[in-house]
């Protein structure tokens, strides 16, 4: 599967969503279902417009929409996904480990092998556990119905033609919601750092559901509670530049 070639285009999707919003007068706002779906016949507004964008950008920033679903506003996570792609969360989650080492007043016993530091075959892993944790993140409030599923799945058939990704997709979309299977994903810290990441920038954490789902997942990928705040510090100072 490449899994690393769809998460690319993913996260950096979320650019183009916020400054399609902004250039409307909503500044901060990332666009929910409703809005994907709302007048969707015209060129210009809905997911018919997302659609009839030229190249992957578009349809990757219309599964993006529609994997934010109903959430209206990021205080930090919409903007933290204008950051960039893969390497930008591995940049992120490279300066939290720097960060909570020299706190700790420890050096490294090794250099964090983080995504923008990998080969490729062992980048691919890790975007695997990253796209799951995004996935996860995005039902943690409970709003992805039969017919979300259905019409995000479209949105992946239309990036990615591979068939074996697809299936995966399906069934972690139809999966119950379980932080603890989503952690068992993590094969490294560095793993566990990434996934932590995406699912911050992903939820909104003043709503219960989802910040409960965040805590829970912090403790099934036992992250260190000081490593914690760093990542989430991480999230915050890049959606503040």
């Amino acid at each position: 599967m490449n899994t690393r070639g769809l998460l690319d285009q993913l996260l950096k999707s979320g650019q183009s969503l916020l400054q399609n919003q902004q250039g409307k007068g909503g500044a901060g706002k990332v666009p929910g279902l409703g809005d994907l779906l709302g007048g969707g016949q015209g060129k210009g507004s809905g997911l018919g417009g997302l659609l009839s964008g030229a190249g992957g950008g578009a349809l990757a920033a219309g599964a993006m929409g529609l994997l934010l679903g109903s959430k209206k506003a990021r205080k930090y996570g919409g903007k933290a996904l204008t950051y960039g792609g893969l390497a930008a969360l591995g940049v992120l989650a490279y300066k939290a480990y720097g960060n909570w080492q020299a706190r700790q007043g420890q050096a490294p016993a090794q250099e964090p092998q983080t995504l923008d530091r990998l080969p490729p075959a062992q980048a691919e892993q890790h975007s695997q556990a990253v796209l799951k944790a995004l996935v996860a993140a995005a039902k943690s409030d409970g709003h992805i119905d039969e017919r979300e599923r259905e019409l995000i799945e479209g949105e992946f058939v239309r990036l990615d033609s591979d068939r074996e990704l697809q299936a995966w997709l399906h069934a972690e979309l139809n999966k119950p919601l379980d932080p603890a299977e989503v952690a068992r994903a993590a094969q490294t810290p560095e793993m566990a750092a990434e996934m932590y990441l995406a699912s911050v920038m992903m939820v909104d954490q003043e709503h219960f559901m989802e910040r409960a789902y965040l805590d829970e997942l912090a403790r099934q990928l036992r992250l260190d509670p000081n490593l914690r705040e760093e990542l989430e510090r991480q999230v915050r100072d890049a959606a503040a530049q």
